[in-house]
């Protein structure tokens, strides 16, 4: 079996790939160019959620969405103006 050695040098350029690609997805984020629709089992990822509880968000008028052909999509500013405007802030007592 043979054996992979990995040396200082390998992990140094690792790591200026991985921090490239982290750049990348921010520069994406700040400048609004990530997916502008998002599958339901993409937000079920970001949100953390069930297939039923997704589904509950959808009946109860929380999250729109948009049917197309059978597949549903949900706006990524939309999911992020819902997580903006349920904010919860809790104030302490001083």
């Amino acid at each position: 079996m043979p054996a992979n050695i990995i040396t200082t040098d390998d992990l140094r350029e690792f790591k200026i790939e991985l921090l490239d690609d982290i750049k990348n997805l921010l520069s994406k984020q700040a400048t609004g160019k990530l997916k502008k629709y998002l599958k339901s089992s993409e937000v079920m990822d970001l949100l953390q959620v069930s297939p039923g509880t997704l589904q509950n968000l959808r009946i109860n008028g929380t999250l729109p969405y948009t049917k197309v052909g059978g597949i549903i999509y949900y706006d990524a500013e939309e999911i992020q103006n819902v997580m903006t405007s349920n904010r919860v802030q809790h104030k302490l007592n001083s």
